[in-house]
């Protein structure tokens, strides 16, 4: 049973879904990729206290890693790529190819980019830490202002 709510965040608006309980959503206004709202299910905004709380906690900058027990539904290949996300150290950023080299496959760096890209728990599985191999912001869900946003304040440059 999916259920969700709305909350405040300093990006806007941010949609959670749960699935039976387990955050398995997080989505910005406008993503790409966005599912369509009515497969969230019904609003319930008592359901998603510890997400929030860890929500407010990093964008106060008091935390640094997200432990919301999570329910990624995708391939066994993104799981593993976002698995391998939640493994860059907030403040830095990895190329895709660095991350298809540490899967041990590294010829995959689009297949990466594409299970990036397709990741459903923003902010928390941090997508927004994948830079072009050149250093440059590339796709991002979110829109690129929203990801150079979030990546200058892991890096202090920016707080709210």
């Amino acid at each position: 049973m999916k259920q969700y709510t709305v909350t405040d965040s300093p990006y806007g608006p941010l949609t959670l879904v749960a699935d039976d309980g387990v955050l398995c959503g997080l989505y910005m206004t406008d993503q790409r990729h966005r599912p369509a709202q009515e497969t969230f299910g019904t609003r319930d905004d008592t359901l998603f206290a510890e997400a929030q709380e860890q929500l407010k906690a990093y964008f106060a900058g008091d935390l640094t890693e997200f432990t919301v027990p999570l329910r990624l539904n995708g391939t066994p290949f993104q799981r593993t790529v976002w698995d391998q996300l939640c493994r860059i150290p907030y403040g830095e950023t990895r190329t895709y190819g660095e991350l298809a080299g540490a899967l041990g496959a590294p010829a995959a760096s689009r297949a990466v980019g594409l299970a990036n890209g397709r990741n459903p728990v923003g902010i928390i599985v941090p997508c927004h830490r994948v830079i072009g191999a050149n250093g440059s912001l590339t796709g991002y869900g979110g829109g690129l202002e929203r990801k150079q946003r979030l990546l200058d304040f892991e890096r202090g440059a920016a707080l709210f």
